[in-house]
């Protein structure tokens, strides 16, 4: 068997933030969340819920929790009656901007060639 290049110490320390990164971005509608709360500035839990076709009431729940925990969303309870919930970007969200443009833009050019964004 051959020596894996990529089994050294210094190769496997790069990888530690993009490994991190991943943990914390995984999940299927991490990044459709971000892109949404970022978009829209705030949204609301049923907002998300139409906006995410085929995602489940409860994956919803455990995506944002994650992100709240990794510290990306901030979640606000208003205590009125019906109870309303609103995510925002925290300050590290609003950091991820950037990438999240770049990303989208890299797909509009590579994979959506033809698609023409309404919003530019």
């Amino acid at each position: 068997m051959a020596d894996n290049k990529f089994n050294t110490e210094e190769m496997i320390a790069r990888c530690v933030p993009m490994s991190t990164l991943q943990s914390v971005l995984s999940g299927k509608w991490k990044i459709l969340i971000l892109w949404y709360v970022t978009f829209y500035r705030v949204q609301r839990f049923g907002e998300l819920m139409r906006r995410l076709e085929g995602i489940t009431q409860s994956t919803l729940t455990k995506q944002l929790r994650e992100l709240e925990q990794d510290g990306f969303l901030h979640r606000e309870i208003y205590r009125e009656i019906p109870p309303r919930v609103e995510y925002t970007l925290t300050e590290l969200g609003e950091s991820f901007v950037p990438v999240l443009q770049t990303m989208m833009a890299w797909s509009e050019t590579h994979l959506c060639p033809d698609y023409v964004n309404p919003y530019k």
